[in-house]
């Protein structure tokens, strides 16, 4: 049963759908991570470089003024005075500017004045950031602005990202801001949300692997009706088809298969044909040698007569048997043996074989100039049965031509009689095998299988035969072959012979 789940096409579109889901999935989980780490360390430098600004528009407005919050600072700590040491203003200016901001939890501003610890934004700094801190001490020492991060081995501070803002008074580094932020919280938040987003997916991929195996199923379900169509079929029974609608493969896979049982169904309704016409055709010979044969008495010359009407039933099923085996050998790669063959010379041998068939008025129409690629013997066989053809619905004083010619690359052999003609409604007939003319005078000697014979040697060329016919004034019946023939004649004949 798993095996059988298993190897349904259902099944492994779902498993391949699964894998590459499966396969985007891990590709994106990182990347998402990895971009929401990003952004949020590109939100809090963007509010390090904010503070900072903030910090250089107070400096700006209020240093060097004798009024504002900065002067009204200076005055309560240090008394009212006329002047201030540039380290008093700046001292008070650090004051000013960490009452004001209103900074995060994990923002710490830290302020130093002639490399030394002066005040920070918050008592609860994180041990690296705290008074007595190297990391600190190394920051301070900085005379250029400076935005970098340092990774922490805590899980609970992750890492810090600062910013370090020199302060310059009248040409000497007087002091220095630090900006600075742990990453641990907005990480912690980044997570969450991330992990949202990963909940979010499984359970989108498996409500799609849910839909998937139902749309895979909708989708397959032409192929379904396919296999049960072909489970109903038997050989009795070839009408069955699958209904087809829309475009795609699915549905080409419907035409084709219809086409295909088109085939069948008149392969086999052939078959059935041949088989009753063959028995037909066998069935009369058989007949007429056993009657003979159990009513054949002592006398000589009896015997002798029924002796020789039971050789001639033989010849006749033997005669038979061997157009049934050509016909099959017709449909064969190695029917034909190709041969460069010269359209003048064949022409007039043929002319010189079709007039030992029978007393007629025989004429030559016509010789092509050229060469064929051709298999001369079923050539010859071909025209050969045209010309017994003719001379079976001809009498003696009817006259039959034989003829040839090339024309636009293609060379035609033709076999025309002066006889009874063929009724327009037997002349797409007579070419069935086992047919004859319904309103013929005559009784054809053979078993209705010469035509076919001439159809099926001109086909395997690559070529058609056609009829031309009047009742009451004669037929003619014209082979029409290409110079060589098709590349696949070729092909499969050259590769049956090797």
């Amino acid at each position: 049963m798993w095996l059988r789940l298993f190897g349904q096409a259902r099944t492994r579109i779902l498993i391949w759908y699964l894998v590459l889901m499966a396969f985007f999935v891990a590709v994106a989980i990182p990347t998402i991570r990895q971009r929401l780490f990003t952004r949020v360390e590109n939100r809090v430098r963007d509010e390090l470089t904010e503070e900072v600004e903030g910090f250089r528009e107070l400096l700006t407005s209020e240093f060097t003024f004798t009024k504002g919050a900065v002067w009204e600072r200076l005055q309560k700590e240090y008394g009212v005075r006329q002047s201030y040491s540039n380290e008093q203003k700046l001292s008070a200016l650090f004051d000013v500017y960490l009452s004001r901001e209103l900074t995060e939890d994990d923002t710490f501003l830290i302020t130093f004045i002639n490399g030394r610890y002066n005040k920070a934004s918050s008592r609860a700094l994180p041990e690296l950031l705290r008074r007595d801190s190297e990391f600190l001490e190394s920051l301070a020492k900085v005379r250029q602005p400076v935005r970098g991060e340092k990774q922490v081995p805590d899980p609970s501070i992750g890492s810090i990202l600062y910013k370090i803002e020199p302060v310059n008074i009248e040409g000497k580094i007087l002091g220095v801001l630090i900006v600075a932020h742990v990453t641990a919280g907005e990480r912690a938040e980044a997570l969450e949300a991330f992990k949202v987003v990963i909940e979010v997916k499984i359970a989108v991929l498996a409500l799609a692997l849910v839909l998937s195996w139902f749309a895979a199923g909708k989708v397959l379900s032409p192929l379904q009706l396919l296999t049960a169509t072909a489970r109903s079929i038997s050989e009795s029974d070839l009408t069955r088809r699958i209904p087809t609608a829309g475009e795609g493969e699915i549905a080409e896979l419907a035409k084709t298969f219809n086409e295909m049982m088109d085939r069948l169904e008149t392969a086999f309704a052939s078959q059935r044909n041949f088989i009753n016409d063959a028995g037909h055709e066998l069935r009369t010979p058989i007949t007429i040698i056993r009657g003979h044969l159990e009513l054949m008495g002592d006398d000589p010359d009896e015997q002798q007569e029924t002796r020789a009407l039971v050789m001639d039933e033989l010849d006749r099923m033997s005669r038979f048997v061997d157009d049934l085996i050509l016909l099959a050998k017709a449909e064969r790669p190695d029917f034909l043996l190709l041969e460069t063959v010269d359209v003048a010379i064949l022409t007039e041998e043929l002319f010189a074989k079709a007039t030992a068939l029978a007393q007629r008025n025989w004429q030559l129409d016509g010789v092509g100039k050229g060469s064929i690629v051709a298999d001369r013997q079923r050539l010859t066989q071909a025209v050969m049965n045209l010309a017994q053809n003719a001379t079976q619905h001809t009498g003696n004083d009817n006259t039959i031509s034989l003829g040839s010619k090339i024309v636009n690359g293609k060379v035609h052999f033709w076999v025309r009689d002066t006889g009874e003609g063929i009724e327009p409604s037997d002349q797409q007939r007579i070419f069935q095998r086992f047919a004859r003319a319904a309103n013929s005078r005559r009784r054809s000697e053979g078993a209705g299988l010469g035509l076919s014979i001439v159809q099926a040697i001109a086909q395997s060329h690559g070529g058609q035969i056609h009829l031309q016919s009047q009742p009451g004034t004669g037929s003619t019946f014209i082979i029409v072959l290409p110079l060589e023939p098709p590349q696949e004649v070729v092909s499969h004949a050259s590769n049956s012979h090797r």
